[in-house]
């Protein structure tokens, strides 16, 4: 008795279910294969199975599948190939054409035709007739009857590969700490006006995943800015120095000059004249009574001073005694 599960296979019946029959392969293991190939043909290479994954055998150098064809199944492949190509090529060249010349018709076929019926009446008293068939001439010019822009669906696509999971486990919580994406924060436009922290601003910015480099050019160019700047300082401080000596030179002679002027200008207003030999010592006798009194006058005027110092009006009295 022939069954037919949920109405498949039945005649006159379309079914709209999309089950399929359960198949054993030769183990008598449940093909599970069924559900990768429907909707597609039968010659379509399919990989639905962990063998299918594993690496092809590596088969010997005398295996027939590894032999070279003969010269005549080479020649035959290159005679259809050439053939295809050229009709191809044919096709190509006659739909570039702009204008297209009428097909060259074929020879006409004779067919022998024997009625079945057979008498007077039939077929004019005729066994058989002599029919020619030949080709209809086809108008180059004519549009084409039928449309042939029409879309037709795809078929469906290969089927993805099988992907291999390992066992699932437990996630940490230092992988869901890693796998947390921050949200997405702009830095222009903030609509409904939220008040965003900054460690949350810079962590969406990315700037601490960035790795800062510095370049070594930075390293010797403030070096060198550096040996140029106490070079100048050692230039500076060394032309301060020539300056100042140059300076303490000057101020000792102008202090010698003036030292010279004092001497000249005390010597004229006491009126002496001193001549004074090589070792020191007055030649005559009036240079020694001048320098006597001259010491005598100095003595005197520094005992003025001083008595102007301690007491002024015991100087007020000896000035009017000395006038008496």
């Amino acid at each position: 008795v022939v069954q037919h599960p949920l109405e498949m296979g039945q005649k006159g019946k379309e079914s709209t279910s999309n089950a399929v029959a359960v198949q054993l392969d030769a183990e008598g293991k449940v093909k599970y294969d069924i559900i990768a190939r429907q909707g597609h043909s039968k010659d379509k290479i399919i990989y639905s199975k962990l063998t299918d994954l594993l690496p092809a055998e590596v088969v010997s150098e005398g295996d027939p599948s590894l032999q070279k064809p003969s010269q005549e199944d080479i020649e035959d492949i290159t005679e259809k190939t050439k053939m295809a190509l050229q009709r191809l090529t044919n096709s190509k060249i006659a739909a570039a054409n702009p204008v297209r010349c009428a097909e060259k018709l074929g020879p006409a076929q004779y067919f022998r035709l024997a009625p079945s019926q057979q008498g007077a009446s039939f077929n004019s008293g005729a066994k058989d007739r002599i029919i020619r068939m030949v080709d209809a001439q086809i108008d180059p010019m004519e549009p084409p009857r039928y449309k042939i822009n029409r879309k037709i669906p795809r078929g469906p696509p290969s089927p993805p590969a099988p992907v291999l999971h390992s066992p699932t486990r437990r996630v940490t919580v230092k992988e869901q700490k890693e796998w947390r994406i921050p949200a997405c924060i702009s830095n222009w436009k903030n609509a409904k006006g939220y008040t965003i922290p900054l460690d949350k601003r810079l962590a969406a910015d990315g700037r601490g995943l960035q790795q800062l480099h510095i370049n070594e050019n930075f390293a010797k160019l403030s070096e060198a800015l550096y040996i140029a700047d106490r070079k100048a300082r050692e230039a500076v401080e060394t032309r301060a120095q020539l300056e100042r000596k140059l300076a303490q030179k000057e101020k000792e002679q102008k202090e010698e000059h003036l030292r010279q002027l004092a001497q000249k200008a005390r010597d004229e207003r006491a009126g002496i004249k001193t001549n004074v030999g090589n070792d020191g010592i007055p030649t005559n006798e009036e240079e020694r009574e001048r320098d006597v009194l001259r010491q005598d006058r100095h003595k005197e005027r520094a005992r003025e001073r001083n008595l102007a110092r301690a007491a002024p009006d015991k100087r007020t009295r000896l000035q009017k005694e000395r006038e008496r």
